[in-house]
């Protein structure tokens, strides 16, 4: 699997989890606070597409995981 590929599963990943925890009508809920990183997430993602830089995918390149394109 690319590193491009495993960024955008990952930041999904953690989306979703940071709603199961954020939203009130959860049954997972645990404080509102968890839609900050929900947005924290997500103006990471438009800085990635913006700039083409994401240091989540610098760091998997470094642990060997190929780049994809």
């Amino acid at each position: 699997m690319t590193s491009w590929k495993l960024v955008r599963i990952f930041a999904g990943l953690l989306i979703l989890l940071s709603l199961v925890l954020g939203v009130v009508g959860s049954p997972f809920y645990v404080s509102q606070y968890w839609l900050l990183f929900t947005a924290f997430i997500g103006l990471n993602l438009f800085q990635s597409g913006l700039t083409n830089w994401c240091l989540m995918e610098n760091i998997l390149r470094k642990l060997g995981v190929p780049s994809g394109c």
